[in-house]
């Protein structure tokens, strides 16, 4: 794969990324869930009522209701490249609905030593069978 390639590609998937983000933070959960691949599991665990197959509602109680934070992406850098293309990894910061750079502090009682605060978060984004670019991973959590 030649260098402007493997660039191309790294592009659609961090832009694949972005959109995700940009539909959560929008509330266009429909729309969310196209660019997403991973697993509900946990969203179900979180909302045991809701249809599985009701992708736009587990999104809407994850953003609305569960701690998952459904913000606008900052910036998005890509950490490394897996599987010639197939696969990217992104370190990503997000924006607070202010505009400040968002933090996840301590939780549960935990310090600042024993859990430092995080500004950045890593998430991987894969090719599909269908040849789109897939987030796999869950927002943030805050519970």
């Amino acid at each position: 794969m030649s260098e402007s390639t493997a660039r191309a590609d790294a592009e659609l998937a961090r832009q694949a990324l972005v959109d995700f983000f940009e539909h959560l933070r929008a509330r266009r959960y429909d729309e969310a869930s196209r660019p997403y691949g991973g697993s509900y599991d946990v969203l179900l665990d979180h909302n045991p009522t809701v249809d599985p197959q009701d992708h736009a509602a587990l999104w809407r109680n994850a953003c609305a209701a569960s701690g998952f934070q459904c913000l606008r992406v900052r910036g998005a850098r890509l950490q490394e490249e897996v599987a010639s293309g197939a696969a990217f990894r992104f370190l990503v910061e997000f924006s607070t609905p202010s505009g400040e750079l968002f933090v996840r502090g301590p939780c549960c009682g935990a310090s600042e030593t024993d859990m430092p605060p995080e500004s950045a978060f890593v998430f991987t984004v894969t090719m599909s069978r269908d040849g789109a670019y897939r987030v796999q991973d869950l927002p943030v959590y805050v519970p």
